[in-house]
């Protein structure tokens, strides 16, 4: 069980009481926040990893064990909030403080994730270290560079693409192999092995399926094409569609993989991961829908026609995975200079000006053809009613499209964007401090925060940010100010 503050030893004891519990002072104490930190790291370590991996939300007894699903003793989660979103965690924390528990922390959850690395090169949600039921598995380091799946689950090597599962993962583990500067050969060996397999499992016309076991892709039935509204499509849900092959942008799948392949190559300057991606970028000027919806689908068949996925998920113009889109390409156009990404995301701010609905939100879904909003009512009949909606999935939401706007105006006006970071440090400080102090005055003795009964990562990754930012502000601060004097 992990120590209490006031036994973390004397030095931290006093720093944590002096720093937090003096009533009237203006902000923390560095000393007070950089104890925050390691009181969670500790608890967490020492009472929820699972060789380091983490989920995302336990009971206060550790008995009760999520991620999406239900975990086991044994089990971790990559999807985040899980494993990669708690490491990532511990590595800004590491930046902020150079604390040697906080870089042990964070290398144990980079082998926790490279311990589980399948064979297709990426991550299941779900990962295993209980060594009889890892057998159900195809994992990298127990089969070497091949084996068969013959008599093995579906699952056992299915790299996931969706909600960010690889691909957080791939981008924390690169973040640790810069950070080691190459010394941690099993990461680095890890990133290299899943970057090579993340391009093998690129369709031919640039784009990437939801999930990937290891195939290898026929040219001739991926040729590029243009995305095209059908005159019909299915109204009724149809099952028994692999609809996990289809050309997916459905919760920014290609949005994700374009940007850690991004990353990948400022990290490394591999030309073939900048050749991926631009490989991405056209499937994506590809896809776009034609005026007046010139938005984007969830998801493609290969005739490149918007599919249905999910009983939810129908064929639709989609407002989120349309923001997405148009995130990535003006990124890419602030990158390249390219004018066909600024020319397509201005289409689409066009069909999403046009798409608001009256109460100032967007639908997550309009008809093809009609661009009336699609909903679904809880026995999951499609309709255009948004009265008796299911609550799991969001069908309405402000889905960054303002913020996408406000981006797009501002190409034309560089000169009125505001400089990153341009708020005054003081206002910045002000800020982190007060939410600091209250991150601080609800952490428990023993290094939890509680979020409704439950310990949820969610809440310990965003705290552990927090901290660290604010660590980071007022060291450049006091540093600013050594330097005037």
């Amino acid at each position: 069980m992990r120590r209490p503050f006031w036994r973390l030893g004397p030095v931290w004891g006093a720093l944590f009481v002096l720093g937090v519990l003096c009533p009237g002072q203006a902000e923390p104490s560095v000393e007070s926040a950089q104890a925050a930190v390691l009181g969670a790291v500790h608890f967490l370590r020492e009472r929820v990893s699972v060789q380091g991996s983490y989920g995302w939300s336990y009971s206060l007894d550790l008995t009760d064990r999520r991620g999406e699903g239900e975990m086991t003793p044994t089990q971790g989660w990559v999807q985040p909030p899980g494993t990669p979103s708690v490491g990532m965690a511990f590595l800004r924390a590491y930046r902020a403080t150079g604390e040697a528990e906080l870089w042990d922390a964070t290398v144990e959850t980079a082998r926790a994730l490279v311990q589980t690395q399948l064979l297709s090169g990426g991550w299941h949600y779900r990962i295993e270290f209980d060594p009889s039921e890892r057998r159900e598995w195809l994992y990298r380091v127990d089969h070497g560079s091949n084996a068969p799946a013959v008599g093995l689950p579906r699952r056992a090597n299915r790299t996931v693409f969706d909600d960010d599962t690889t691909t957080s993962a791939l981008r924390f583990l690169i973040a640790v192999d810069r950070q080691a500067q190459g010394r941690l050969e099993e990461v680095q060996e890890a990133v290299r092995y899943g970057l090579r397999r993340l391009m093998d499992a690129q369709y031919p016309n640039g784009a990437w399926p939801q999930v990937y076991h290891g195939e290898v892709w026929d040219p001739q039935e991926h040729p590029r094409r243009k995305a095209r509204i059908p005159q019909e499509w299915p109204r009724e849900y149809p099952r028994g569609v692999d609809y996990w092959k289809f050309y997916t942008l459905n919760d920014h799948v290609m949005r994700n993989i374009i940007e850690t392949l991004l990353l990948a190559y400022e990290a490394y300057g591999e030309p073939a991961y900048w050749e991926a991606l631009l490989r991405g970028a056209e499937f994506l000027l590809d896809a776009q829908l034609p005026d007046p919806q010139a938005g984007w689908a969830q998801q493609y068949n290969f005739q490149m026609e918007p599919a249905w996925a999910r009983r939810f998920e129908p064929p639709a113009v989609a407002a989120a995975e349309s923001v997405g889109v148009a995130e990535v390409l003006l990124r890419l156009y602030r990158r390249t200079g390219d004018e066909r990404y600024r020319q397509a995301v201005g289409r689409a701010v066009e069909w999403l000006r046009r798409s608001q609905l009256p109460n100032g939100r967007w639908a997550r879904f309009y008809e093809l053809g009609t661009n009336r909003p699609l909903y679904f009512t809880r026995d999951y009949q499609l309709t255009y009613s948004d009265t008796d909606l299911p609550t799991h999935y969001s069908f309405q939401g402000s889905y960054g499209v303002a913020r996408l706007i406000r981006d797009f105006e501002a190409l034309s006006r560089p000169e009125e964007r505001p400089a990153e970071g341009s708020s005054s440090s003081g206002e910045e400080i002000a800020r982190l401090a007060e939410e600091a102090s209250r991150i601080i005055a609800a952490q428990d003795e023993q290094g939890r925060w509680i979020t409704k009964g439950r310990l949820e990562m969610r809440t310990f990754v965003r705290h552990l940010g927090t901290l660290a930012r604010y660590i980071e502000a007022v060291q450049r601060r006091d540093r600013l100010k050594a330097q005037e004097e």
